[in-house]
């Protein structure tokens, strides 16, 4: 009989030709467990989802909870269902009061996606400027937007009409005109290896898209739900953005995003033509039912008041010759090595060791910190141990 891992290579498709093969049979808290019982700590959160840890008990009740009522019943925005619409409520309290309308979809690329359709539409416009570096999905649109040129020259055409820029450059923002629908930029890039653009850019960048009548989308996927130290990303930098993308840790676990908008904006979707963007799936009961007690115990349990005390714990422990930088906010982090044979020795090392760290998709020369909030202090420590150990020794 063939072994889990051969069925996964035979019958599951490959996104690499070297998947970690890790095998998992549960995860609880900070810990993932294998078939033989061994622990890993889980120090990429299932890459930035299990903002509060793996199956958090007040997002496990609700799902139970809302299974026993009903699953899906039709496609989005037919139906009133309660887990959509006490979830989209709570969002809107805890987001700037022109963000008011929720769109729920499935994922962070189907967000983007949704978002790039709603400024071409709300604003009669094709131009869209992006950012290199960035990432915002693998689908076609978020790929049109995806600042990389190596992940997108297999699958071109693309979108037309898509503008690149540099985050922190002033005189790049004269590019903004009146021919353009939208700006997306990550509040803080997160697969460029942690690149946080300054204030003084971020105002400006607002107040450039609000002069030629343009949306500001801010993805907030990966930095979104106290990862940074606020509850969102954007808040650091005092701005409000037009649109902002949610997902990942959004569910608690579960899959769901959302792009949302001011309801005069988002409104546009509804006529000219009815149903001009539709999901059979987004807004799932059972995700949405998630995603509600995820959101209500992340501040219940006032978890992000300790996220920049743990950053600064991070960089107190990671001072090693081979560490060129530690990049990011809060519990968004990024260890620079500069080397990639270096980062995967240590990643190999570490897991070896009961330690999951993994690397960026556009900067392969730099280890990921994102721990789920819930971390403490003497697991940073250890963890923390381990990295300088495997620094040594790699």
């Amino acid at each position: 009989m063939l072994s889990t891992k051969q069925l996964f290579l035979l019958n599951t498709a490959q996104t690499s030709t070297s998947p970690k093969l890790l095998e998992i049979e549960r995860a609880e808290g900070l810990y993932l467990y294998s078939p033989d019982g061994k622990r890993y700590l889980d120090f990429v959160s299932g890459f930035a989802v299990s903002n509060l840890g793996h199956r958090h008990p007040k997002v496990v009740e609700a799902i139970k909870k809302q299974v026993d009522s009903y699953l899906h019943l039709t496609v989005y925005g037919e139906y009133v269902q309660a887990p959509q619409v006490q979830f989209a409520h709570k969002l809107v309290s805890v987001l700037p009061a022109s963000l008011n309308s929720v769109y729920f979809v499935n994922s962070g690329a189907e967000a983007t996606e949704g978002a790039l359709k709603l400024a071409k539409r709300f604003t009669n416009r094709s131009e869209i400027i992006a950012f290199e570096g960035a990432y915002h999905g693998s689908t076609h649109g978020a790929l049109s937007v995806m600042g990389n040129e190596e992940y997108k020259q297999a699958y071109r055409p693309l979108l037309p009409d898509i503008r690149f820029i540099q985050i922190n450059q002033l005189e790049q923002l004269a590019h903004i005109s009146t021919n353009t629908a939208a700006v997306i930029l990550e509040s803080i890039q997160g697969e460029a290896g942690i690149r946080v653009p300054d204030k003084v850019y971020m105002q400006a960048l607002r107040k450039r898209c609000t002069e030629t009548g343009t949306l500001l989308i801010l993805d907030e996927i990966q930095a979104g739900f106290g990862r940074t130290g606020k509850l969102f990303a954007f808040e650091h930098f005092e701005i409000v953005p037009d649109v902002v993308l949610l997902a990942k840790s959004m569910g608690g676990g579960m899959p769901i995003g959302a792009f949302v908008a001011g309801k005069a904006v988002m409104d546009v979707l509804k006529e000219n033509p009815i149903l001009g963007h539709i999901t059979t799936f987004g807004g799932h009961p059972v995700s949405c039912a998630a995603g509600l007690a995820s959101l209500t115990a992340l501040l219940e349990e006032n978890l992000i008041a300790a996220v920049a005390a743990k950053e600064a714990l991070f960089r107190k422990h990671l001072v090693h010759p081979k560490i060129k930088e530690i990049r990011g906010k809060g519990l968004m982090l990024c260890i620079e090595v500069g080397d990639f044979e270096l980062v995967q020795n240590v990643s190999s090392y570490c897991q070896d060791r009961g330690l999951i760290i993994d690397w960026f998709l556009h900067c392969s020369t730099a280890l990921r910190i994102a721990p789920p909030l819930s971390i403490g202090d003497e697991e940073i420590k250890e963890a923390c141990a381990l990295l300088l150990e495997a620094l040594d020794k790699a």
